[in-house]
């Protein structure tokens, strides 16, 4: 059975029931399931102070389970960034621990890179948000958890989506592309510019989401990357969901569409919509740090890795064969 450990890194829960819920619901997929000590911690808007929620990073990267599952994002890895022990989280990774969530991970996930190129973590789903509503607030989604599994056992090697929007130069069919995959979170990531933490990643392929952000905001934040030669040195951009603003009546048309073409005019670099990764309901999970290739027929996606070995013992132990599953 393959361990799994879920824990809250950066903004605290609000109840407890979510949490129960969570490790319920993935009991019943397989996991063993532990609650870290300190995950229903608080402290201001925090799960715990930063000294207990460090603490908790390097318990569970020395502890080694299958898989560490982040209960929610918020805010507050970014505090610890520079008291996190890189060396324990890696070698965590080495001995097969696959780092899981989104949103304020993207800090953790990209600090690493930023140290340890070629050791992934992944960019997937958080346990409360995802594994913990009610039936009532619409249950679990049936992609986001198969894939999840999947990526978990080993078997996960492509994920699919269809590009929402043509390109400037009207379409990217017969694209391909290779590179490391980076990213995650628009807000969190430009926040790393500039420091320690930024991983200075080029020909790779990055992705990016954001919630709550106005387009306008999305935009600069794009521009500021574009600006930085950060989105020029990209093999390619995959653009996840940007959703949760409220429309101004300045805006008169203007919106996420737009944002997006301002980025298209502004460089060379294939800019594709359409990926299912965000602050949304259906999400795949994503081997952040690992190379990947990306190939486009029509507006078809697909986006590619070879599964690590590490985790063929897993995926056998967890009842899934090893092959490509694609959404």
């Amino acid at each position: 059975m393959t361990s799994l450990t879920l824990f809250t890194p950066a903004g605290a829960l609000a109840k407890a029931e979510p949490l129960k819920r969570a490790a319920r619901r993935l009991g019943q997929l397989g996991f063993d399931v532990a609650i870290d000590a300190d995950a229903l911690a608080r402290h201001q808007r925090f799960a715990g102070d930063d000294a207990t929620r460090l603490a908790a990073l390097h318990r569970i990267a020395d502890a080694a389970p299958s898989v560490a599952l982040a209960t929610r994002g918020g805010y507050g890895l970014t505090r610890l960034l520079d008291r996190i022990d890189w060396g324990r989280i890696a070698h965590s990774i080495e001995h097969g621990t696959r780092w899981v969530g989104y949103s304020d991970l993207t800090a953790l996930h990209n600090g690493l890179i930023a140290r340890h190129k070629g050791l992934p973590m992944w960019a997937g789903p958080l346990a409360c948000d995802d594994f913990g509503r009610s039936e009532a607030e619409g249950g679990v989604d049936e992609v986001t958890r198969d894939c999840f599994v999947e990526a978990m056992s080993g078997a996960l090697e492509a994920v699919g989506f269809r590009e929402s929007s043509r390109g400037s130069d009207g379409g990217f069919d017969g694209l391909e592309a290779r590179g490391r995959l980076w990213g995650g979170n628009l807000t969190v990531l430009c926040s790393l510019l500039g420091t320690p933490h930024w991983p200075k990643v080029k020909g790779g392929i990055l992705f990016l989401e954001d919630v709550n952000e106005h387009p306008y905001r999305v935009e600069r934040m794009l521009l500021q990357l574009q600006q930085a030669g950060v989105i020029d040195a990209q093999a390619a951009v995959l653009l996840g969901d940007f959703s949760g603003a409220a429309k101004s009546p300045l805006d008169r048309g203007y919106g996420i569409k737009d944002a997006v073409a301002a980025l298209r005019a502004r460089t060379r670099t294939p800019v594709l919509t359409g990926l299912p990764f965000g602050h949304v309901r259906t999400k795949v999970c994503l081997p952040i740090g690992a190379t990947v290739e990306l190939y486009v027929q029509g507006r078809e996606a697909i986006l590619g890795w070879q599964s690590d070995p590490r985790l063929a013992h897993a995926a056998h132990d967890h009842g899934h064969d090893e092959g490509a599953h694609r959404h």
